[in-house]
């Protein structure tokens, strides 16, 4: 797990993929220069601990829009994340998870819509929801994306937690992108589709 920092305010959730690149949402990228932006590792605290690592460069979908389609980025490092205990890359799907599966989304953000978002890591455990029933409730949910949520709402990601993961087992099916509110009940949380874009995820890093 990493922090994506801009101009060094919390500001998106991150995870390391390989010693030199991280994951993160495109729309947590989209127009901020890559002196602005760094990554914490190895702190549940946020904003403290762990190692800052400076942006080489960053890659966001090029089908990225205004839709939230493709919201998917990676972002090399100029100096290598060092592996331990509190440092590790996480495995990425190759197949979508079912509808029904239990998944762990996880970050600093707020813990109710409109506060000022979570001073240590907090984490919650949540369904993938059947794709065609979050369309249903959405709409707009195409095969780039993956929805997760609990029967009657109460828990979710929310403002703060995007470009986190969304992990099954020890393996990264989503990235944290959109909702409508925070864990209201007819509205699960929209993740981009790990699964779906790895072919990007390997051709525009190497990982």
């Amino acid at each position: 797990m990493a922090l994506t920092k801009l101009t060094y305010t919390y500001w998106c959730g991150a995870s390391i993929i390989s010693s030199n690149w991280a994951l993160s949402a495109a729309h947590c990228v989209k127009g901020a220069s890559i002196n602005s932006m760094q990554l914490r590792a190895g702190s549940s605290v946020r904003g403290s601990g762990g190692t800052v690592h400076s942006i080489a460069n960053s890659h966001m979908h090029e089908s990225y829009g205004d839709n939230d389609d493709y919201d998917i980025a990676v972002l090399q490092v100029s100096n290598a994340f060092s592996f331990g205990p509190n440092v590790q890359a996480v495995a990425l799907a190759s197949s979508e998870p079912p509808a029904g599966t239990s998944a762990t989304v996880s970050g600093w953000g707020a813990t109710s819509s409109g506060d000022n978002g979570a001073s240590i890591l907090r984490a919650v455990t949540v369904q993938i929801i059947d794709r065609d029933a979050c369309d249903r409730s959405l709409g707009g949910i195409t095969s780039r994306m993956i929805c997760a949520g609990v029967t009657g709402g109460g828990k979710d990601a929310c403002q703060g937690d995007s470009g986190g993961p969304l992990v099954s087992g020890s393996t990264q099916v989503g990235i944290v992108s959109f909702g409508i509110g925070c864990g209201l009940g007819n509205f699960p949380g929209v993740y981009a589709n790990v699964a779906n874009l790895r072919s990007w995820i390997r051709s525009t890093s190497g990982v």
